[in-house]
């Protein structure tokens, strides 16, 4: 790993998208209706959380994922294949590591493949970005 290789606006950018595509993924129309189901949450009770923590160790935890893909991606023969596909591969490790931890607290299978789904496409998302703006 040679750290000169990591473009840390990318990083930025990719931890950021994660907000993005959380926005998107579960939102009512996609997926929001049913994690709230399956997560037994009333819409009053998501409200009544303190928004300023949620969403800033989000944003702490979304920038340090990306910064470390970046780090497996410090090479110059990084490009956009290889970013994707490294971020794919990321996701499938963090999906798993998910549905493991879903199956101990009896959580539905339709509830892993969100949460699941999400940490996915989230990383593969980030292995584009990192890979594609070297």
């Amino acid at each position: 790993m040679d750290i000169s290789h990591i473009n840390w606006l990318a990083i930025i950018v990719a931890g950021l998208s994660a907000f993005m595509v959380g926005g998107i993924w579960y939102s009512k129309p996609l997926f929001g209706n049913a994690w709230m189901t399956d997560s037994n949450l009333t819409i009053e009770q998501v409200q009544t959380g303190n928004k300023g923590k949620i969403f800033g160790f989000t944003a702490v935890f979304s920038l340090v994922m990306a910064a470390n893909l970046g780090m497996f991606l410090a090479d110059a023969k990084t490009d956009l294949a290889w970013g994707t596909t490294a971020g794919f591969l990321a996701g499938i490790w963090t999906f798993s590591a998910i549905a493991i931890h879903s199956l101990f607290e009896l959580k539905s299978w339709r509830h892993i493949f969100i949460n699941g789904g999400y940490s996915l496409v989230s990383l593969t998302l980030m292995g584009a970005i990192i890979g594609v703006w070297r």
